[in-house]
């Protein structure tokens, strides 16, 4: 296998620049996409001519657009099989691809894309492949399990990516990913895209790529946004009363808490949650639409503290994140860096707090070698903690039970708040609709009235079913 490495220091350029089809120019330009993230200058030209590339790039580097362009661009609409498929670790990002290719593709009729991810239910997925997608999205298990049934073909494929394929290599996906390989065309393009360049990602590449391109993207933000500190006490049982004073100190709008255990992300939030706190939980080990709720909560502002896995937290891309702590050191640089590089984006400053035992000595010196220089210590004894509550959200999520299958649009539920139940448009949040429910956030002085509305009235000329997410 030959493999072409060059690292990305491009300047911004237009995408017009590219041999991109005239519709997707124009929607690009009517989202308000004018200039290219630095993998999307490196990567897509390589892409667009057909290349194999594996791209380094961390999330919210704009790879799903980058990646999204160049396969959007080879289909074919008229011909109805499954021309592209993007295999991704969670429902969650699968579903966020899926979104995200949705838009892109506004210009261009009648281009069907598919989520085919565990944790949904095998029959509206069946019916769904009966009407011939160009695009499926999906996690290796469940698109493995379509294979076996003979529900899925891919013996049209064109274009095959690896998204955040460290994690999918991570939560042994290997072999799942290998046999779904097996059976793509082997004359076809795959793009692999991952945060770090692991030695299973390498045997991934020698194994099932040709002549791959290698891309290195530089990160959009920069040390300078993010401020690190570090917090060290004597034992493990000294953390929780720590966090709850960097909590109440920093008074963080969203906090993205990190632990490297399922069991300690249940415990934790249940912890800062009897204290008072805004807390969630989110792991593996939860029910699909348990993690749904969270992920969607904490999102549009009506949940102020989500405790994750890595795992968990992978495809979770958020524009404005005030802080992120690691209440436990992730056990590889790579992953640090990637954790905290969820804060200080889109130009604003982020904050980055850990915590730590005597028993991080040895990450402690591979963070301070990756930086560069001493890493900052704070003092516990600095904290004004004492006066200030734990924050409440602005905001409260209501779930309702209908949602893309029966036609529901965020206008039908937008204008059901504004115009019957007379809310004002800005006390209207996030709107997000699943499959077979909607998640509507409301600010938590009209909470009562959204939720009667809901309770007592109509959505597009039917009841349903309304909950409060707490």
């Amino acid at each position: 296998m030959k493999l072409t490495e060059s690292s990305s220091t491009a300047t911004e350029s237009s995408f017009s620049t590219l041999a991109l089809r005239e519709a997707l120019i124009n929607n690009l330009t009517s989202l308000g996409y004018n200039t290219m993230t630095p993998i999307q200058a490196e990567s897509l030209p390589m892409m667009l001519k057909g290349d194999d590339v594996i791209a380094q790039a961390k999330t919210g580097s704009g790879k799903t657009a980058a990646f999204g362009l160049a396969l959007l661009n080879r289909l074919r609409v008229e011909n109805h099989a499954v021309q592209a498929l993007v295999l991704c670790p969670t429902r969650e990002l699968a579903e966020q691809v899926s979104q995200a290719l949705r838009q892109l593709a506004r210009l261009m009729p009648n281009v069907k894309v598919l989520n085919l991810s565990g944790g949904m239910p095998m029959k509206f997925q069946l019916d769904s492949l009966k009407h011939d997608a160009h695009i499926i999205v999906g996690t290796p298990g469940r698109v493995q399990k379509h294979l076996d049934k003979q529900t899925l073909s891919l013996n049209k494929l064109q274009i095959l990516v690896l998204d955040e394929a460290d994690r999918m290599l991570d939560m042994g996906f290997f072999d799942a990913i290998s046999d779904i390989i097996k059976l793509c065309p082997k004359q076809r393009q795959t793009l692999l895209f991952s945060a770090t360049y692991p030695a299973g990602i390498k045997k991934l590449a020698s194994e099932f790529m040709q002549n791959p391109q290698r891309v290195i993207a530089e990160e959009t933000h920069t040390e300078l946004n993010i401020e690190q500190i570090f917090y060290k006490v004597n034992r493990q049982a000294d953390k929780l009363p720590l966090l709850k004073s960097l909590l109440r100190h920093y008074q963080p709008t969203s906090t993205l808490i990190f632990c490297n255990t399922k069991e300690q992300t249940t415990q934790l939030a249940a912890l800062l949650a009897k204290d008072g706190f805004s807390a969630t939980a989110l792991n593996g080990d939860m029910e699909q639409i348990e993690r749904d709720a969270a992920i969607i909560r904490f999102k549009n502002q009506s949940c102020a503290i989500l405790v994750a896995t890595d795992v968990a937290a992978r495809g979770l891309d958020i524009k404005e994140l005030p802080a992120v702590i690691n209440f436990d050191l992730a056990f590889e640089h790579d992953v640090h860096i990637h954790r905290i590089g969820r804060t200080g984006r889109a130009g604003s400053k982020g904050l980055a707090l850990s915590l730590t035992t005597g028993a991080d000595g040895q990450r402690l010196c591979a963070i301070e070698e990756g930086l560069g220089h001493a890493i900052n210590w704070g003092k516990p004894s600095d904290l004004n903690a004492t006066h200030n509550p734990a924050l409440s959200p602005e905001m409260i999520t209501l779930w309702l039970n209908a949602g893309r299958k029966d036609k529901i649009r965020p206008s039908d539920i937008l204008g059901a708040l504004t115009k019957d139940a007379k809310l004002a448009g800005e006390m209207v949040g996030k709107i997000d609709i699943a499959a077979l429910c909607s998640y509507v956030a409301v600010h938590r002085s009209q909470a009562e009235i959204a939720f009667n509305y809901f309770k007592n009235g109509k959505l597009k000329g039917r009841k349903v079913n309304v909950k409060k997410l707490s």
